[in-house]
């Protein structure tokens, strides 16, 4: 068996190396007018066949219309990014954020990948932008040229103005329904994704910077910083001279928190915001990587101890992620016995199956799953059921559970914006119809009422080469609200400024911790 497993992680490793060399040669070929109707085609059928909600937020007409409207305007042969532009805003008209297709870029081997993070951080790296009342602005400056100044105004980047690409690219995907508040948020941080889809990764890049009236054109180039070298270097030598139990409490806080290596933050932190301890402040920028279970059980029972009054908890820009951290985190915030989600609705036992394990993967990939495919198979024909609607459902996390034993008993505060989404939107759904919680900044980018989600394979179009990502389960919390498509509204609506962005305030919070002022006094 081990031999085995070796040969087929060999042969994954040069079919990958192939198949991304013959991916770059033909990006830009013209694909025949009749192979791209038969990609559309391909694609309508599997969004049919996986796809447990498809018609949830646009009628089977209105689609049918759109898909046979798409195929009349395919007159002539065209590139795969061309074809993208096309498909894209058919696919997004289904809005449902987790079903989306991806453009087919030029791909990178794990060599050139290495070659290129030694060369330098990117030009667009070096900068953290946001998107307000149609313009893109330098929030935090981290290039070499400290001359640009946060606030800063993007006018263009070699030619192209932001607010152009910006408009072209929000028709290509969609939030949970029909709020705006998650294009509204993340069009600045996306912005630079668009650009490379556009155009590919540079090394050097031309801006025209407005500030105070004045225009600027700097270039700004792939940057290596012999300080960043230097500092690893003392780091290292750091570690080792550091006691082993400060380096071990230092190890699991990166396997416990989940540590981001890219952004050098972890993905939960917990952190007290008055001198005695009264409120506890909990910041999860993801339900993904780390060991939540750990994470959350130190936490309230640290919140316990301190004898925490108020909790926090802060979920802006959190994109989601796992369903058994949510219902985990949950068991600490409700305050009775709880069902957490409803069974979700999934298209058949196939579609789990072929959709979800076995699509996608070269020829080695597929013959390491054709090896586990029975015992996975088994699972699901035991876990799929039809209910008395004749609807397949998939039950998971949806029996009462009994709160934890250290749950917090206190007020509780959520902090949501247009990028709370998925897993973070699920959460604070049940919160927010269980009265268990007082919301405040703005409706979040997911839907109040549920997602499709949970397995969410890559299918790839066999001409294009494009892929479409799917949501193969309809998850659905607890509570619902007779607003459709709709996200979760704040309690106390706040947006920030562009200037509390720039200097670092923080509008929501200072509004909870002058809110509960009057009860922190109460208990001194």
């Amino acid at each position: 068996m081990r031999k085995i497993i070796l040969f087929g992680f060999t042969l994954l490793f040069f079919s990958q190396c192939a198949s991304i060399k013959k991916h770059n040669e033909h990006l830009n070929d013209l694909i025949s007018e009749k192979d791209l109707k038969s990609d559309v085609d391909f694609t309508y059928k599997k969004l049919q066949r996986l796809h447990p909600n498809l018609y949830w937020y646009i009628s089977k007409k209105d689609l049918d219309y759109k898909f046979d409207s798409l195929k009349m305007t395919i007159r002539n042969p065209m590139t795969s990014l061309d074809f993208y532009k096309k498909l894209s805003p058919v696919v997004a008209a289904v809005r449902q954020g987790h079903t989306f297709v991806y453009p087919a870029t030029k791909l990178k081997t794990k060599k050139e990948t290495k070659a290129l993070l030694k060369k330098g951080t990117g030009p667009f790296s070096q900068f953290d932008f946001d998107y307000f009342n149609d313009k893109l602005y330098v929030i935090k400056n981290k290039s070499y040229d400290k001359k640009i100044k946060p606030g800063t105004e993007v006018i263009d980047v070699n030619g192209t103005k932001p607010i152009d690409l910006i408009q072209e690219y929000n028709k290509f995907y969609s939030s949970d329904g029909y709020n705006t508040t998650l294009k509204t948020r993340s069009s600045g941080k996306r912005f630079t994704t668009f650009f490379t889809n556009q155009n590919g990764v540079k090394d050097s890049l031309k801006f025209t910077f407005k500030f105070n009236d004045s225009l600027k054109v700097i270039t700004i180039k792939r940057h290596k910083d012999d300080k960043t070298d230097k500092q690893n270097k003392k780091d290292k030598k750091r570690v080792t001279e550091v006691d082993r139990a400060k380096t071990k409490a230092f190890k699991k806080k990166k396997r416990v928190n989940g540590y981001n290596s890219d952004l050098k933050n972890y993905n939960r932190n917990l952190h007290f915001e008055e001198k005695d301890s009264s409120v506890a402040v909990m910041k999860i920028r993801g339900f993904k990587n780390g060991d939540f279970r750990t994470f959350y059980k130190e936490s309230f029972n640290k919140i316990k101890n301190y004898k925490s009054i108020t909790f926090v908890l802060d979920l802006r820009d959190n994109g989601g992620g796992r369903v058994t951290e949510i219902n985990n985190l949950y068991s600490y915030l409700s305050d009775s016995t709880f069902v957490f989600l409803d069974k979700s609705e999934v298209v058949s036992k196939s579609s789990l199956f072929g959709g979800a394990y076995f699509n996608g993967g070269s020829f080695a990939v597929k013959t390491i799953k054709t090896i586990f495919s029975p015992i996975v198979y088994t699972y699901l024909l035991l876990s799929v059921h039809a209910n008395k609607n004749g609807k397949n459902i998939y039950a998971t996390q949806t029996k009462p559970q009994k709160v934890n034993k250290n749950s917090f008993k206190g007020t509780i505060y959520v902090l949501i914006n247009g990028m709370s989404f998925s897993a973070s939107s699920i959460i604070s759904s049940n919160l927010k119809g269980s009265k268990r919680a007082t919301f405040v900044g703005e409706e979040t980018g997911g839907a109040y009422n549920g997602t499709v989600a949970g397995f969410m394979p890559l299918v790839k179009l066999p001409n294009s080469e494009l892929k479409i990502r799917i949501g193969l389960m309809l998850i659905s919390p607890h509570y619902k609200t007779e607003i459709n498509g709709r996200g979760i509204f704040p309690d106390v609506p706040i947006i920030p400024t562009l200037q509390d962005r720039i200097i670092g305030n923080d509008p929501e919070m200072d509004w909870i911790l002058n809110d509960i002022k009057p009860t922190i006094s109460s208990t001194k």
